[in-house]
């Protein structure tokens, strides 16, 4: 079966699958709608299925042909709290709600992709496990899937996913890099504490906010002074909340960011180095200060022998000249590192850029759109690779 003509003939099907998640996103653990539909999806081919959870769903594609190894391939089900700007006719219909980072065409693809592959089941030797993971922006769908089982019975033998790219890669090219491939991503939470008061009396109190702001400015020197310049490192303060008007000292200020980091020595390293900056800061400044850095998720490790395997698998229909070996990583993070740590796995990006569609906005923007003719190559790709696995 030649997989991109037959994915690019059922582009108009998976199309109206990714408007059908477009217009109504769902959050992590919440996404019962996407997960109903998906079910329906699988029945109707006659997949095997278990759930996990409220709607993680692990499909099964039992091949007809002799053969011992099995492959997952991995797709995200949930949305994001924005308010979609995009003005397309399959907008949002959930205010504040939207599908700003392709999920909604990752699980389309994956689902043209169980299509593809069971179509074709009689002469697949193995099997492939369909993962459709809900909560990747949080709370942690995939570790939670692992942990219940979903990389077993059968086991898992290696793992592949895509993720859809708006900036710098074009519609019709993909990218991927072998190593530490994303950021790992954790949170920072930071409450600072002072004495409220009167604004025209500073003396009386102690400012919260003026802390802060030194707070603010001292962390970035952990970046610019403590770590070698060659290190990957972000320290990012997303949020600040504090005071009640502008004639009141306030008695308390929360901020939240994140941190990224590519080197397990770095990620370990980060927390005592902020902790102590803060310590310092709200000691100068007569607070206290309260400080909680979640655990995270590490980066995703693409393994070389599947990175090889990708190149050739997609360079077979999209031409060597389209397929990327990348040599920087983005700092963005993504939580099938859990897949890749159990399992030896590839993510690589889905070319989906395209100016003259409006489809340059990058991820988590409000205006963030894709490409739609990347659905057929995304299903050609996942469908290629777990073929060209499992018959080596």
């Amino acid at each position: 079966m030649d997989l991109y003509a037959k994915a690019k003939s059922l582009q108009d099907k998976y199309v109206g699958y990714r408007r059908q998640f477009h217009m109504h996103p769902e959050p992590g653990w919440e996404e019962f709608e996407t997960a109903a539909t998906v079910v329906e999806h699988l029945e109707k081919l006659g997949i095997a299925y278990k759930r996990i959870g409220t709607t993680a769903i692990v499909g099964l594609i039992e091949g007809g042909q002799p053969g011992d190894k099995c492959i997952g391939i991995r797709a995200d089900m949930d949305c994001l709290p924005i308010l979609e700007q995009t003005g397309v006719e399959y907008a949002s219909k959930i205010e504040g709600r939207m599908h700003a980072c392709g999920h909604d065409g990752h699980t389309a693809i994956l689902m043209g992709v169980a299509e593809l592959l069971s179509e074709m089941k009689d002469s697949i030797p193995g099997k492939v496990k369909l993962f459709f993971q809900p909560a990747e922006e949080g709370p942690g769908g995939a570790k939670i899937m692992i942990e219940e089982g979903a990389m077993e019975d059968p086991k898992v033998d290696a793992v592949i996913a895509l993720h859809i790219a708006t900036v710098d890669l074009p519609t019709g090219q993909v990218a991927m890099m072998a190593g530490p491939s994303t950021g790992g991503a954790q949170g920072l939470n930071i409450a600072i504490k002072g004495r409220g008061g009167h604004g025209a009396h500073p003396h009386k109190s102690v400012d919260s906010i003026v802390a802060a702001a030194h707070v603010v400015t001292a962390l970035q020197s952990i970046v610019s002074r403590e770590r070698d310049p060659l290190d990957a490192l972000v320290v990012t303060i997303g949020t600040i909340e504090g005071g009640y008007r502008g004639n009141v000292i306030a008695d308390r200020v929360e901020m939240t960011g994140t941190i990224r980091t590519l080197e397990p020595g770095v990620r370990q390293a980060i927390p005592g180095q902020i902790e102590r900056i803060v310590a310092g800061v709200c000691e100068a400044f007569r607070c206290t200060y309260e400080l909680d850095i979640p655990e995270g998720i590490p980066s995703v490790i693409n393994d070389q022998s599947m990175v090889d395997l990708a190149q050739e698998s997609i360079s077979s229909f999209l031409g060597k000249e389209n397929v990327i070996i990348k040599n920087r990583p983005s700092m963005g993070g993504e939580d099938f590192c859990y897949f890749a740590q159990a399992a030896p796995g590839v993510m690589f990006q889905l070319g989906a850029e395209n100016a003259e569609k409006n489809c340059d906005y990058p991820g988590h923007h409000p205006k963030y759109n894709f490409d739609e003719d990347a659905i057929p190559i995304g299903m050609a790709a996942l469908s290629q690779i777990a073929l060209d696995y499992l018959k080596k």
